[in-house]
């Protein structure tokens, strides 16, 4: 069992959250701010996480991990590594700014996702400090968890608007025994018939990805599944690093001056008619957009097959976020009004509503 207490300043967060109310003063809830692009503007008094910070429990042979929500995420993946385990999401670090914190709060997962699972599923239990000054715990520690319902999911993709996550209990995975990438010339309506294809099949792939010139697929499992897998598909050989850069949004796709958007679809969709670079990813259930087109363009042509959109470009679209049909609207504000009833987390991030 590893323990480490490196820096716990509940006491503070919760000092400042309580003045907040009495107050009346709006909380901008952040970490490494390394999101800071996402979402709207927030107007309020920066609440900084990252003096909470530290791995507070973690034995790998429970596959779980435990840590204070302003621990870096270089740091909280160095110490699994070091035990060959991973955070399967494969969340981006930013240049090492993004925090376990806002890992959770922005939902946001790499490559992985369609194969291993989103951020929320790796989710077992979290602190949080309540819009009522309260610190609560939601969830456990424990695999046994995890197929119950709780808060601690919620929180994953709440953008602080809930309240301010202190901690959180995470599912970890041993890294796989072998990992081999490849790259097969196909222009993206073929790349995506031929994924469509491989999904049906023991095809042991962790990432797919086109970006506009060729397929690049990662193989992960044993060593012989791997082996037939790479004689079977054929190509060329691919730097691992390819994932890395399209994780950390630094390929050159993500270079264009235009603006970024994210398109999330079904993975059956084909070949999306818009203006502007795309870029697939998650099997094709993810596409990047860089395009100049109006919002509302965007949106419906995404609509259309079922998908929603979502700006990366910060101050681009008032609407950052996939406006809300008016029941799923007033599920987040009767959530706003049970956690944050005078609403001071992170005022409109989301929604100008919420």
């Amino acid at each position: 069992m590893v323990m480490r207490h490196d820096a716990d300043a509940t006491t503070a967060l919760l000092e400042q959250v309580n003045h907040g109310l009495n107050s009346s003063t709006a909380l901008r809830i952040q970490g490494g701010n390394s999101k800071a692009f996402l979402g709207r503007k927030v107007d309020g008094e920066v609440l900084d996480t990252r003096a909470h910070r530290g791995i507070v429990s973690y034995d790998p042979t429970e596959l779980v991990i435990t840590a204070r929500a302003g621990t870096p995420l270089v740091e909280l993946e160095a110490a699994l590594d070091e035990a060959g385990q991973m955070l399967t999401c494969e969340p981006a670090q930013f240049g090492g700014a993004a925090t376990l914190g806002g890992m959770v709060a922005a939902g946001l997962s790499g490559p992985r996702r369609p194969w291993s699972g989103a951020v929320r599923d790796l989710v077992l239990g979290a602190r949080l400090i309540t819009g009522m000054g309260k610190h609560l715990r939601f969830g456990g520690e424990v695999m046994k968890n995890v197929a119950g319902y709780d808060l601690s999911r919620l929180l994953a993709g709440s953008f602080g608007c809930l309240g301010v996550i202190t901690e959180v209990s995470l599912k970890v995975l041993p890294k796989p025994r072998q990992c081999l990438s490849l790259r097969l010339e196909m222009d993206a309506a073929l790349a995506l018939q031929k994924l469509a294809e491989w999904g049906q099949q023991p095809i042991p792939l962790s990432a797919a990805s086109h970006d506009g010139r060729a397929l690049h697929l990662r193989l992960e499992g044993g060593e012989g599944s791997v082996a037939a897998a790479r004689e079977r598909l054929g190509g060329e050989l691919l730097d691992s690093a390819y994932w890395a850069g399209l994780r950390e949004q630094r390929l050159s796709f993500f270079a264009d001056p235009r603006p970024l958007w994210r398109l999330s679809v079904p993975s059956s969709t084909g070949v999306l008619t818009l203006p502007g670079e795309q870029l697939i990813d998650w099997g094709g259930a993810q596409r990047w957009l860089k395009s100049d087109a109006d919002a509302a363009l965007i949106r419906q042509t995404v609509a259309a097959v079922g998908g929603h959109a979502t700006c990366f470009t910060a101050g681009h679209c008032d609407s950052p976020f996939q406006p809300l049909a008016a029941p799923l609207l007033r599920y987040h504000r009767q959530l706003k009004t049970q956690l944050d009833p005078q609403g001071i987390f992170n005022p409109g991030r989301m929604y100008a509503e919420v």
